[in-house]
């Protein structure tokens, strides 16, 4: 499994890098099927801007695609906080996928015998 990390408007420095790839790591453990990670760590310029540090997230598995994003006022807040939602995301899909098939209620078939009120002496 691969871990790309990508920067927008910012310099992803080794620090950062190795962050991302320890918090991302953690994730990929809970889960086998994950293929790969692609992370994209940017910066809004715009001085009005509240959570101007904004990470995404793109956990590409077998059979499927996880993307979430999170933004914080630092960068290393808005990796702990994506990283938190994406193994949330996965234990979910994990739980979907991996659990045996139950029948929900828009699956379930309606009983055939309805319920009798006659009662019998």
């Amino acid at each position: 499994m691969h871990i790309y990390v990508n920067g927008r408007n910012i310099e992803i420095t080794d620090a950062i890098k190795a962050y991302v790839k320890e918090k991302m790591g953690k994730v990929a453990a809970h889960y086998d099927q994950i293929q790969g990670i692609d992370v994209v760590l940017s910066v809004i310029k715009n001085p009005a801007a509240s959570g101007k540090h904004v990470a995404e997230v793109s956990c590409k598995m077998s059979s499927g695609v996880i993307r979430c994003e999170e933004a914080a006022e630092s960068m290393y807040a808005s990796i702990d906080l994506l990283a938190d939602k994406l193994a949330r995301q996965i234990e979910k899909y994990k739980g979907k996928t991996l659990s045996p098939s139950k029948e929900s209620i828009r699956t379930d078939s309606v009983s055939d015998e309805a319920p009798s009120d006659e009662v019998t002496e």
